[in-house]
């Protein structure tokens, strides 16, 4: 879902997770942040890293067209960093 705004709401659903586990759990999944561009995706991976947070994700290219990096919070959330 697009708002008018500019801000996406993207809703997934996956069966195949019965256990729970640290990063693939029922629920909430992540929290997606655009940057606006692949070098500002770089810029803030690159920061964050050199800030001691824990990546994820190096930045790529995702199988849904996304560029992106990904790094945990630190009560151990899932953020990505993206276009």
């Amino acid at each position: 879902m697009t708002f008018r705004e500019g801000a996406r709401l993207e809703l997934m659903k996956r069966m195949n997770v019965t256990e729970r586990y640290p990063f693939d759990m029922l629920g909430w999944a992540h929290l997606a942040v655009s940057v606006g561009s692949k070098q500002n995706v770089d810029f803030f991976t690159d920061r964050l890293i050199k800030a001691g947070y824990t990546c994820k994700s190096q930045p790529r290219v995702t199988g849904d067209g996304y560029y992106e990096s990904m790094f945990l919070d630190p009560e151990k959330n899932v953020i990505e960093i993206t276009i």
